[in-house]
């Protein structure tokens, strides 16, 4: 056995004991222990790490462990371009995609009505999430620990929020979402792309009420909805424009 010193920073506190909750404590370890292996048995998913110092080194998930090693363990950092250091993932995602397991239904339709690319089916298994997490570089939104420990998924983010408004300010505060926000350019059903259609080509299948008070229409390709800038739009780009002004200011 081997005995090492970790220090979790930030909301990584939050997976762990509270005994344990911001400030340096020491753990014995399996001698081959990894510090992948130690940082989750401790509690914390992988996903949720951004960067592991080793006595002050930069160091990937598979650095074995020894005798005295000091631990400093680091979440996402928001403000800080730490791409020189990275050493626990292969790469940073450069493109904020999403696939939401079976409980953040609400949440994946409000990260598809800010314009983000978020899969979900309620019937996806965490085989199937992992697998296309992986193949097509997903971040995991979950609230679902085992999950995010699968040697598959090497961006996740845990979901502490339990409704889904406060989960999609969650998400936004944690990743860092304002800025690439494009909202109301994506269906909230189907997750394609909407684009601009001219009103003469579905005046015909308009409410009548529609048809007299909106100019502007848009499209999915794939389920055939027609939106425009009714009631409903209206209320969703309140809380659009609330939780942007919040983001930046």
């Amino acid at each position: 056995m081997v005995t090492a010193t970790f220090r979790f920073y930030e909301e990584l506190n939050d997976f762990l004991a509270r005994e344990r909750r911001r400030r340096e404590f020491s753990c014995r370890c399996a001698r081959m222990a990894t510090t992948k292996h130690m940082i989750e048995a401790l509690g914390v998913p992988h996903t949720e790490v951004e960067l592991v110092l080793l006595n002050g080194e930069s160091v990937g998930f598979d650095t074995l462990l020894r005798d005295g090693d000091r631990v400093a363990v680091f979440p996402k950092f928001e403000a800080l371009d730490i791409t020189p250091l990275l050493r626990v993932r292969e790469r940073a995602l450069r493109e904020t995609r999403f696939i939401a397991d079976a409980h953040l239904g609400g949440l994946a339709h409000l990260l598809r009505m800010t314009g983000f690319d978020t899969l979900y089916d309620n019937g996806f298994r965490d085989e199937e999430i992992e697998r296309i997490a992986g193949a097509q570089g997903r971040i995991v939104l979950t609230r679902d620990l085992e999950l995010l420990k699968r040697r598959g998924v090497t961006h996740g983010c845990y979901v502490h929020a339990l409704r889904s408004a406060q989960q999609l300010r969650e998400v936004f505060d944690r990743l860092d979402l304002a800025r690439g926000a494009r909202p109301f350019t994506r269906c909230l059903e189907c997750n394609t792309p909407l684009r601009e259609i001219d009103k003469s080509l579905v005046e015909s299948a308009l409410p009548a009420r529609v048809r007299e008070r909106y100019q502007r229409f848009s499209t999915c390709d794939t389920c055939r909805r027609v939106f425009w800038e009714g009631s409903h739009w209206q209320r969703m780009r309140a809380m659009v424009d609330e939780l942007l002004a919040q983001a930046q200011g």
